[in-house]
């Protein structure tokens, strides 16, 4: 309690302006207790005095007289060691809002008044809460803004706002240059405002649930995938070990095989080599016995011995001896090979199955790839493509790779010449990769007509002219002309003329497009398509000997 009483004296003689002990204290009529040089400063050129803390004015100013009273008081406290009264208060930073009543160092302003366009600290805020009339004042936390509610014209506050001309006015612009415009008190225009602001909260709040809600359905969708993707590579990795473990077993078995089959054919060659070797043996001692016999000077015992050492009866039949030297296991390596290659047209086909069925799996519905505008664009999609020999014409003579293709007067050689794929109708062949996703590729001719193809891969159509069915499309270019054909329509096309033409496919949002390829990419022919099947590429040649065409690396 006495700590109170000490803490209650300091207040008492402070002063409420520099926030410190009194000096020189003076008492204004209203009771309340000031600095001199406090509140001369405080008054100083203004034209009516008022009180700082109760805001009583005073007409006319006050004559002010030392309180020796209270300086006494004042003295008192110093000895006790209580002068430091403010110190406890934090005073305003850099950063700070300062209060615009204290003099000295300012303490940090507690609110800003709008009304009298000032900040002030607790103690300065006090006679807002106290003063009926400063009660009524509008009070916002502090700002270093301000002067920013004032009129740069009229020095007033900015208490009105123009609908037209969208800004804050004082009232004497409203009648002044804002006159016959669409003004509104600042509070009515702010209340309307902040319905909207709630509007647009609203609005917000809904969006961010509907969101929340998209987010949640995507990581449910994230789980999915990821359940749906590791149940696929076990299973699949279930069904590539069971293909591996045949394979093996058929390897073994084929080794096992061949080893037993080596086994026993060595054991019978061995059989009947150790016979041969036997009857070697026994015709050398009769030679020997016959030679002898053959210089035998008696008589009577070259007759006597002759009848035993001329007789051959039992001497193996040499001539039963049958080999054949080239069919050992020749023909089981072809077998082999040939299973290596079905093995490999399945795979292909399956693996393109594959590949289609992989690029369909799309949860999300989204546009299409913008088309590139520039030819380095076009090569970020770069496909590499080789022609399938498995497809070609025979007349068709495939090189650099199998990338480029040449007809020839006399048929070429194929390994299989009744493959179900091959073209036998037309001079035309196919590629070997399937053509997926977004991909390009460029065609340069020779000095005959070329047919750029994409097409699907119908064994019953191969044998047609590209483009004569629903089933392909084919780009013409020629000397002088371009066309396009489909299902038995040609649409000529015009265009700059060009040795290379270039194809962009993008397989999933079905674009078929053909451009001149120069320094400048020109559009020659766009198509919109749903492909449904796998897409393979394809040139097809003019009837001259030794046209031909490359597809570009």
């Amino acid at each position: 309690m006495a700590q109170k009483g000490v803490q209650l004296d300091q207040d008492t003689v402070s002063c409420s302006i520099c926030l410190d002990l009194l000096k020189d204290p003076v008492t204004i009529p209203c009771g309340h207790n000031y600095c001199i040089s406090c509140i001369k400063s405080h008054w100083d050129g203004r034209r009516t005095p008022r009180c700082p803390q109760c805001w009583q004015s005073f007409i006319p100013r006050p004559v002010l007289v030392k309180n020796t009273m209270l300086a006494d008081v004042v003295e008192e406290l110093k000895k006790t060691g209580l002068q430091g009264a403010a110190d406890d208060h934090c005073y305003a930073g850099a950063e700070d809002v300062a209060c615009d009543v204290c003099t000295g160092r300012k303490l940090k302003a507690l609110k800003s008044c709008l009304v009298c366009v000032a900040s002030y600290c607790e103690q300065h805020l006090q006679p807002h809460y106290d003063a009926a009339p400063l009660q009524k004042h509008k009070l916002v936390e502090p700002s270093k803004k301000l002067q920013e509610n004032m009129c740069p014209r009229h020095d007033e506050v900015m208490k009105m706002f123009c609908r037209t001309d969208q800004q804050c006015i004082c009232y004497l612009c409203s009648v002044d240059e804002h006159k016959g415009h669409d003004t509104v008190s600042a509070a009515a225009e702010t209340a309307k405002r902040q319905r909207e602001l709630e509007g647009s909260r609203q609005q917000i709040q809904q969006r961010i649930q509907d969101r929340e809600k998209d987010v949640k359905v995507l990581q449910q969708e994230v789980e999915a995938i990821s359940r749906s993707a590791d149940k696929a590579v076990e299973h699949s990795e279930e069904i590539f070990t069971e293909l591996i473990s045949l394979l093996e077993k058929r390897r073994s078995d084929v080794m096992q095989q061949i080893r037993s089959q080596q086994e026993t054919e060595v054991s019978r060659v061995k059989e009947l080599q150790q016979k041969l070797e036997q009857e070697i043996a026994e015709l050398k001692r009769k030679d020997a016995g016959l030679e002898q016999l053959s210089h035998t000077e008696d008589h009577n015992l070259f007759l006597r011995n002759y009848p035993s050492l001329s007789r051959l009866d039992e001497l193996t039949d040499t001539s039963s001896i049958n080999i054949r030297p080239l069919s050992y296991f020749e023909d089981v390596t072809a077998a082999v090979s040939e299973i290596r290659e079905k093995l490999q047209d399945v795979l292909r086909e399956t693996w393109t199955n594959i590949s289609m069925t992989l690029a369909e799996v799309d949860v999300l519905l989204s546009d299409p790839l913008p088309e590139p505008e520039t030819r380095a664009g076009f090569l970020k999609y770069a496909q590499e493509i080789t022609l399938d020999p498995n497809t070609a014409n025979t007349h068709l003579l495939l090189s650099e790779g199998n990338r480029k293709v040449t007809l020839m007067a006399e048929e070429q050689y194929y390994s299989d010449p009744s493959h179900p794929d091959r073209c036998t109708g037309r001079v035309q062949v196919l590629s070997r990769e399937s053509l997926m996703g977004c991909c390009y590729w460029e065609v340069e001719k020779g000095e005959g007509g070329v047919s750029v193809v994409v097409t699907y891969k119908d064994s019953n159509s191969v044998n047609e002219r590209f483009g004569d069915n629903d089933k392909s499309w084919a780009f013409g270019f020629y000397k002088r002309r371009y066309e396009f054909r489909h299902n038995s329509i040609t649409t000529p096309v015009s265009g700059p003329q060009s040795s290379r033409v270039g194809v962009y496919l993008d397989h999933r949002a079905g674009i078929l497009s053909f451009y001149s390829v120069s320094e400048i990419m020109t559009l020659l022919h766009r198509v919109q398509i749903t492909f449904t099947q796998p897409l393979y590429a394809g040139l097809q040649l003019d009837g001259r000997i030794g046209n031909s065409a490359e597809i570009c690396t």
